[in-house]
């Protein structure tokens, strides 16, 4: 049976929600816009029909520049290069943008972000940005390497280290989860690390009412999160981004003195002026 194409008119309303969407969550990946469309009825939740509408119609709203290229943030794709300058006074301004405090330096404790998935990192990447830490992407399964070295800082601290993990709830994710802690505690030298999974759970699925997808089953012999999990899988986009940013946001403010955070920032913004007039000559 061949599918009704959409009139004009249901286009526009769509076009209008999804500039309203991404307006409201910037920044938000194509798969989380999706999952918005979807929690409000505006298209299938199929793949194939309303995935790839979701994704055709984005794109035209940002070729007509409906919706800024920036909105829309995909960190599968990296650009690989060297910084380049026009001339001394650009660097001296590069310079001055790129100074950073380590908010953590005198801290009791120290945090550690981990995401599963490399087009979400544009997501939270302004909460980490916001406290000052690294964002760690594991890109599914995590080499050993990977692993490795972020243990090598954990095992580096003299002060507890507090590791929060943001996955995919389906096995997969339940896997890397659990990976990344056996694999951190054991790398560390059982080191003073606590290894939290903060979303994607059943608690929240249930709470923020989180549209779900068939879990996948492999052909192979089935792990015991593939036996146990059930058909729904939720994906991390599915989680409202400004919702992500305030989950991770609260769980980092439990290990920050904000008050001190704010001296820090102020401290900081003084020095970034004494770097600029240090370097443009003044």
């Amino acid at each position: 049976m061949a599918r009704s194409r959409s009139s004009e008119a249901e286009l526009e309303a769509l076009d209008a929600a999804l500039v309203e969407i991404v307006a409201a969550e910037r920044p938000i990946t194509v798969r989380g816009v999706f999952y918005r469309a979807v929690s409000r009825g505006l298209v299938d939740k199929d793949e194939v029909t309303g995935y790839r509408k979701v994704q055709r119609r984005l794109l035209k709203l940002r070729e007509d520049y409906s919706i800024p290229y920036g909105w829309i943030v995909d960190g599968s794709r990296t650009v690989y290069g060297y910084a380049r300058y026009r001339n001394a006074d650009e660097f001296a301004s590069t310079v001055k943008s790129r100074y950073r405090q380590d908010y953590w330096a005198d801290a009791d404790e120290y945090v550690q972000v981990w995401i599963e998935k490399d087009a979400m990192s544009g997501v939270v990447m302004p909460v980490t940005n916001e406290f000052g830490l690294d964002l760690y992407v594991t890109r599914g399964f995590a080499s050993v390497t990977y692993l490795q070295e972020a243990a090598d800082d954990i095992a580096g601290e003299d002060r507890p280290v507090y590791v929060y993990l943001l996955t995919d709830y389906d096995p997969a994710g339940m896997n890397i989860a659990d990976k990344v802690e056996q694999e951190l505690f054991e790398r560390s030298a059982y080191a003073d690390v606590d290894v939290q999974r903060l979303a994607v759970t059943p608690e929240q699925i249930e709470a923020w009412s989180l549209p779900t997808r068939p879990t996948k089953q492999p052909k192979r012999h089935l792990t015991r999160y593939e036996r146990s999990h059930g058909s729904a899988s939720v994906e991390l986009d599915a989680v409202p981004p400004d919702t992500l940013r305030s989950l991770l946001r609260s769980a980092i403010e439990q290990h920050m003195d904000q008050w001190q955070l704010e001296q820090m920032k102020m401290v900081e913004r003084e020095e970034r002026e004494g770097l600029g007039r240090l370097f443009s000559g003044e």
